[in-house]
């Protein structure tokens, strides 16, 4: 391999189940970003909603290096200060009790899917097994999760699927009402479907998943690994909704981008995992727990929630104007900064062609299916920041509808 790695090395030496842009990044600073060859972008892309704070936030990078000198691995064999600190953190500031540290989304919500098979188990019998998600849904890559997950084509391939899984329609509560019954263990729902193209649930669907849950004696999961961490605005969707879960699960933004990930329960739950049902060999590293902390502490401020909407209007002035100028999307929704853009018919399915283009133009961006361009940028991202990207999103747009 040469000194300077190529795009090219992407294809020679990994697995191909991704398919990275042609440009590399290799320094970031606040909510830009520049290629190997100096370009500099506008990221609107935040990682995939995971970089909370921008690139190399000094409160994160301060964070990182203090830890650094003091310790940074020691496997749950022992617990440490950052951990015990991020853990107490997080109950102090939701309805949580108890916290399992873990690396990632995925984990987190293993987790939680084990935890309430194992509580309903445990406290009602083994037939009470029976976990209710939602078409479109998206939990992680584990098997276990992307089986619960309603997206058939991430497990398809590799053989039988866990049983007791049933999906209904999301937003729909009579979909859920047909499926729920005495061995239901939970319920898991997104409060905003990320993967399923930037959705929210509507306060209904919520309030009767909760009513459902309650009367059927199950658990109510809220996966918040891509709607939380101050991303709706408030620190979790959940408060946002009035809604109170009895599980809910966190990463992504929880570590500015370092590995970071949580899932949060109470007091009534928390004692069926018992020693050796679970565990997760990085869970609560000192390097991660004490990043995730600094974000934490940081993001949680009425400077930066409040913040929060007032660029996700500046974000819709925008995009309706360049709306008006191009008609490529028929409705705009989200909440916070996880805004998606919905195609319009006569592009149906085509949004990942913008992305090339906005790359060539200086801004990067996501997608949330075939049909929603996606946007979730820092928390934090300057307004100057905004208006420059989405004037180079503007010309993107421009190419995409002229070479239609």
């Amino acid at each position: 391999m040469t000194d300077t790695p190529t795009r090219a090395d992407f294809d020679r030496y990994m697995v191909p189940n991704y398919a990275p842009q042609q440009r590399i990044p290799v320094r970031g600073e606040g909510s830009r970003l520049w290629d190997q060859d100096g370009r500099e972008y506008v990221d609107f892309a935040g990682g995939i909603a995971v970089n909370s704070l921008g690139h190399c936030h000094p409160v994160l990078v301060d964070a990182l290096k203090a830890q650094a000198d003091k310790l940074w691995h020691l496997s749950n064999v022992y617990t440490n200060e950052p951990a015990l600190k991020l853990a107490r953190a997080l109950t102090e500031r939701t309805f949580a009790d108890k916290v399992y540290l873990c690396s990632s989304g995925g984990e987190a919500n293993e987790a939680a899917l084990k935890l309430a098979r194992r509580w309903a188990h445990d406290t009602h019998g083994e037939n009470k097994h029976k976990i209710v998600s939602f078409r479109q849904s998206f939990h992680g890559r584990t098997f276990f999760t992307v089986s619960v997950g309603g997206q058939p084509k991430y497990s398809q391939g590799f053989g039988p699927v866990p049983g007791g899984i049933v999906h209904g329609e999301f937003n729909n509560l009579d979909s859920v009402r047909e499926l729920i019954d005495a061995d239901t263990c939970a319920v898991i729902v997104e409060p905003l479907q990320g993967e399923g193209g930037i959705v929210p649930a509507t306060q209904a669907f919520l309030e009767g998943l909760r009513a459902l849950c309650d009367e059927h004696q199950a658990l109510l999961i809220f996966d918040e690994v891509q709607s939380g961490m101050g991303r709706p605005g408030t620190l979790f969707a959940y408060m946002r909704y009035g809604v109170t879960p009895d599980i809910l699960t966190s990463a992504k933004s929880l570590g500015g981008g370092f590995p970071v990930g949580a899932m949060l329960t109470t007091d009534r739950i928390a004692p069926v995992f018992k020693l050796g049902t679970h565990g997760s060999t990085y869970g609560g590293n000192a390097l991660g727990s004490a990043v995730a902390l600094a974000a934490l502490e940081y993001i949680d401020t009425p400077e930066v929630l409040e913040g929060v909407q007032r660029r996700h209007e500046r974000f819709r002035e925008h995009l309706d104007t360049l709306n008006s100028k191009h008609g490529v999307f028929q409705g705009v929704r989200g909440m916070g900064l996880l805004i998606g853009a919905q195609m319009a018919p006569e592009y149906e399915g085509r949004a990942k062609e913008i992305l090339p283009l906005a790359i060539e133009e200086g801004v990067m961006a996501l997608i949330a299916g075939p049909n929603v361009l996606r946007m979730a940028p820092s928390l934090v991202i300057p307004e100057a920041d905004i208006d420059e990207g989405m004037a180079r999103l503007d010309r993107a747009i421009a190419r995409f509808v002229e070479s239609a």
